[in-house]
């Protein structure tokens, strides 16, 4: 799994859940346990309390199972009985999707979707990534992952890629491409208004400007430049602009209204 490797890096616990249309709320972030010997009722803790959460084929799963996970990332809290308990920190959560097979499946609302930062879109492998996945898994020798981080380390990474200065150039660049997104017409994207059924939210803003400066920080910058925006900006973006009718007809994707978008908006 992607995330297990990650977690042992950093020594940070694990979980994966299997998302199916049985599951319940209940399965994913715990329950109460009524115990016979003390005549009370015990809290156990679901899968949902640890560091790295998979979410495995988060659209197989009903709503108010998708909404129980969605709550935790936006509150980091959980909810048992009339107890209220603190999430691990850090606390990231991965969810997957199959782009192929949709039957039996509960699509994610888009204010649903709008709580993830970024989207994915993970295709075949190269012939030499392949050729390097067939020898790994015929291998005899069974890697392991020693831990070379703590949680404590991500956390002051965190606040360090906060402190990434933005000028405020940069911050009207992001807000004029997601306004691009809902008002295409104000900005010269007359053929996007027929194809774009709703843009961005402020959350699109608000992670744009974070993943911007975490890019940012990646490449040993102190500071935000166009190219970094521009860098994250259909990961962000992809799954918070709805298409309509018309752009699916004829197969106008959202990494092609994105293009548009950053075409037309002036770069600072």
């Amino acid at each position: 799994m992607p995330l297990n490797p990650l977690s042992s890096a950093i020594h940070a616990n694990f979980s994966r859940i299997q998302f199916t249309p049985d599951l319940l709320p209940a399965d994913v972030i715990g329950t109460l346990i009524y115990n016979q010997k003390k005549e009370e009722f015990n809290v156990r803790k679901g899968p949902i309390f640890a560091n790295f959460i998979l979410a495995d084929e988060i659209n197989r799963a009903p709503a108010k199972v998708q909404s129980a996970l969605l709550e935790a990332m936006q509150e980091k809290q959980v909810t048992i009985g009339e107890e209220t308990f603190k999430l691990h920190e850090p606390f990231l959560v991965l969810a997957t999707q199959n782009p192929i097979e949709q039957e039996g499946t509960y699509p994610l609302p888009e204010a649903q979707l709008d709580r993830f930062m970024l989207k994915l879109v993970i295709g075949y492998p190269n012939r030499e990534e392949e050729k390097a996945i067939i020898r790994q898994n015929l291998s005899a020798e069974q890697t392991s992952i020693l831990p070379i981080l703590k949680t404590e380390d991500i956390l002051k990474a965190r606040a360090v890629v906060k402190e990434v200065y933005m000028d405020e150039k940069i911050e009207k660049y992001i807000v004029d491409i997601v306004f691009a997104t809902r008002f295409p017409k104000d900005n010269n994207l007359s053929k996007l208004a027929q194809l774009i059924n709703y843009g961005g939210s402020p959350r699109a803003s608000i992670n744009l400007a974070l993943a911007s400066k975490a890019f940012a920080f990646i490449k040993r910058r102190g500071y935000v430049i166009p190219e970094d925006v521009k860098a994250v900006c259909h990961d962000v973006m992809r799954h918070r602009i709805g298409l309509t009718y018309e752009a699916e007809a004829e197969n106008i994707t959202t990494d092609i209204v994105i293009n548009e978008v950053l075409n037309a908006v002036e770069v600072p």
